[in-house]
C-alpha cells in the first residue's frame, strides 16, 4: 500500500533528494530549468524511462534491492514463451 502524503510533505522531501544528488545550487537549478521549458513528462517517459527493461528484468532488480521486506511480495516465477 503507498502512504499518501500532503503537497507540502511531498514537495520537501523531492527537494530534499535533489539537494542531497545535485548539490544546493544545482538543485535550484534543476527547478529553474523545469518551470522554464515546456516538459511533457508522459512524452519524456516513453522515450527514457525503463528503456530496454523488462518486467522480469524490474522485479529482479526491486527484489535485489529491498529482499524479504519487498512490500506484499509474492511469489515471483518467470513465464517462459
Amino acid at each position: 500500500m503507498i502512504n499518501t502524503i500532503t503537497d507540502n510533505e511531498l514537495r520537501t522531501s523531492g527537494f530534499a533528494v535533489l539537494v542531497r544528488e545535485f548539490g544546493d545550487v544545482n538543485a535550484e537549478r534543476f527547478i529553474t530549468l523545469v518551470n522554464r521549458e515546456p516538459f511533457d513528462y508522459t512524452e519524456w517517459r516513453k522515450d527514457n524511462l525503463f528503456v530496454g527493461e523488462t518486467v522480469d528484468s524490474l522485479m529482479d532488480k526491486a527484489y535485489a534491492m529491498y529482499g524479504d521486506s519487498y512490500p506484499d511480495r509474492v511469489s515471483h516465477n518467470k513465464v517462459s514463451v
